[in-house]
């Protein structure tokens, strides 16, 4: 259902009242799915309309973390559309493998299983021991569980179909020990990788990096705020490093379109230009 002119004056209200509450921002989030969240969240709590929602947000700490979790993008899998992967160790990495020391930027990593597929692909690739994987989301939630790296047992038939579909060169297995239901990422994974808070709506540069990956983030975003994001990551990528989008997400309209060029348009990787390209 189309929201009314008192509905979106509604969602305007309460996105700036979490912006100065909690120094979140979503803003910049495209309104038809800040709608579709914010109609769960006061559906599950019983309110009518969206602004009984502001008191309880700015009143009530716990309720804002419930607005906050269905705010969150955290829809993730171990090597989520595989062939992103398979690109990346047959175009990008054997590229990065003449650099001394690597700095890898995962924005948005949620749960944090694309963040160990990295991992995964690193050490099988011979290059583990020197790069450092930063992967960065604004909901603490999500971080912590991302930390722990233990995920539902019943994820790793899925796991495994993505991985060898992504080239995968061991068996999956070898990755994660079994226990109580779960698997639990290995420790040697687990060290190449820092997770730290940093939200794409409000942050700044976070490293400068060889490689930044954030898929399927900037579609939740306005087109001004996708625009800052990529500036954003232009500024972190060293020369001739790469950016690698979601599916549904491009360059094209971005003020940043002529700073990249095309690796692979269908799973969207780019290459930031060399400084003498950019003139």
């Amino acid at each position: 259902m189309e929201a009314t002119e008192l509905e979106k004056l509604e969602v305007t209200l309460l996105l700036e009242a979490v912006f100065q509450r909690y120094g979140h921002d979503f803003r910049g989030y495209a309104r038809a799915s800040v709608h579709r969240r914010l109609h769960n969240v006061r559906t599950q709590a019983g309110l009518g309309c969206v602004s009984e929602l502001i008191p309880r947000v700015l009143h009530e700490p716990a309720f804002f973390e419930r607005l906050l979790d269905e705010m969150s993008i955290t829809v993730t899998t171990m090597f989520r559309n595989p062939g992103l992967f398979l690109v990346l160790r047959q175009k990008v990495l054997p590229y990065l493998k003449s650099y001394p020391s690597l700095k890898i930027w995962h924005a948005g990593c949620a749960t944090g299983q694309e963040a160990y597929s990295l991992s995964i692909l690193l050490k099988e690739e011979d290059l583990a021991k020197r790069t450092v994987i930063y992967a960065t989301d604004f909901n603490d939630k999500a971080l912590d569980t991302a930390k722990k790296g233990i995920y539902d047992i019943k994820d790793v038939k899925n796991f495994t179909q993505n991985y060898q579909a992504a080239g995968g060169k061991q068996s999956f297995s070898e990755y994660y020990h079994a226990e109580y239901g779960a698997m639990k990422i290995r420790q040697n994974l687990k060290a190449l990788i820092t997770f730290a808070n940093h939200n794409l709506a409000i942050d700044n540069v976070f490293s400068e990096t060889q490689l930044i990956m954030c898929r399927n983030v900037l579609i939740y975003f306005d087109k001004k705020l996708q625009d800052r994001v990529l500036n954003l990551f232009w500024e972190s990528l060293a020369e001739n490093g790469f950016l690698c989008l979601g599916r549904r997400e491009s360059l094209a309209y971005s003020t940043i379109k002529d700073k990249f060029v095309v690796v692979d348009e269908k799973h969207k990787v780019f290459q930031k230009k060399t400084g003498r390209q950019d003139v």
